[in-house]
């Protein structure tokens, strides 16, 4: 029988960065006990992102931070500027990254790869507390 779950998870920052999320998202998953589905990871948020990338070299993280810093950079002379020099740029690297991700479940686990992790990405300079929604639907 198809069954479904949702939750909230609340994720910290420290501003700029990758946040790996992969175990919280994992551990909610088997949680539920539905073994084979669809897993919605879903961010509440417009200056914040998600993505699956490599979770084993460190340098991948500042390299990606750095990468999308030269491409949305604070002084690109942005008309939207709200709540200080890096408020648009975080919604520019929000639209190139995407603010959910679909994942297959497999035996009760997301079916990332060896090297694959889940992370929220924070765009903003300062630390903020940043929702992520998870749902989940399958048998």
């Amino acid at each position: 029988m198809m069954r479904q779950s949702i939750e909230t998870l609340s994720v910290a920052t420290s501003g700029r960065t990758l946040v790996e999320i992969t175990r919280d998202v994992a551990a909610w998953v088997e949680g539920t006990g539905i073994a084979t589905g669809l897993l919605t990871v879903f961010c509440r948020h417009t200056s914040a992102s998600l993505t699956i990338q490599e979770n084993a070299a460190q340098e991948v993280r500042g390299d990606i931070v750095r990468w999308l810093d030269r491409i949305a950079p604070e002084d690109g002379g942005w008309m939207h500027d709200d709540e200080g020099p890096d408020d648009m740029p975080a919604h520019l690297k929000s639209v190139l990254t995407g603010v959910s991700l679909a994942i297959p479940v497999s035996n009760g686990r997301p079916a990332l790869g060896t090297w694959q992790g889940i992370y929220l990405i924070e765009h903003r300079s300062r630390p903020h507390r940043r929702e992520v929604v998870l749902h989940l639907i399958g048998e």
